[in-house]
């Protein structure tokens, strides 16, 4: 993974949460907030941590944040600070910004000012946790509109020992695949075959990553489950 380099604006649990796991990423990271104790805590997880006011810009480009890949501003509930930081950061000329939103209009205001990626954190968990209880057998998902998901699935035992081409899951069950993680030996590493040929073999304990519609993909829930 190639290293950039991230600004973290607003180290509470939503900032810090994103900054350690960026840093875990083995990201750059400078993570900054005016609260001591919080920039404390992450001082030894992350790149840099700066305690400073990130309304104001000498401040901001005194820590090099007009200097950043993309810039995440997580000061949700402070929607004025919220503005004004985003609005600095644009000042600066950093042209990638992320930005957490307590409410829509404070969503549709971020958007105004030309932030990137406005993201909802409990509006995201809450579809997460829908998602999962609505689907109990999938391992993970990724939303691409309300209608269209990527789930990951354990290979149905119905699946087993039948190649893509015997399976034929776009006619018969509405679905794409998109690959097929599966561990090389036990105890080895987990391999992902992207885009697989129609030749492909499903093997017991193969993880399927499959594009379709909520419908088909619950359709295949149902087959898990029996």
């Amino acid at each position: 993974m190639k290293r950039r380099q991230f600004g973290v604006i607003g180290l509470g649990r939503f900032g810090a949460a994103m900054a350690t796991a960026l840093g875990e990423l083995g990201q750059d990271v400078i993570g900054v907030d005016g609260d001591e104790d919080k920039v404390r805590e992450l001082a030894d997880a992350i790149s840099q941590a700066i305690q400073l006011d990130a309304t104001d810009e000498r401040a901001l480009r005194a820590a090099g944040l007009q200097d950043v890949d993309v810039a995440v501003v997580s000061i949700g509930e402070n929607i004025e600070s919220s503005l004004l930081v985003v609005m600095q950061l644009r000042e600066l000329g950093v042209k990638t910004i992320v930005a957490k939103a307590v409410t829509p209009l404070h969503g549709k205001i971020l958007e105004k000012l030309g932030v990137s990626r406005v993201i909802f954190p409990e509006r995201e968990m809450a579809v997460r946790v829908a998602h999962s209880l609505a689907l109990p057998n999938a391992i993970d998902y990724i939303e691409l509109s309300k209608d269209f998901s990527i789930v990951e699935v354990p290979a149905p035992e119905a699946f087993v020992g039948k190649t893509l081409k015997q399976l034929e899951l776009r006619p018969r069950y509405g679905l794409t695949l998109v690959a097929i993680k599966r561990q090389s030996h036990p105890g080895g590493p987990v391999v992902t075959n992207i885009t697989p040929s129609a030749e492909e073999m499903i093997k017991e304990g193969d993880v399927l990553a499959l594009l379709g519609s909520t419908e088909r993909l619950t359709e295949l829930d149902a087959l898990l489950k029996r």
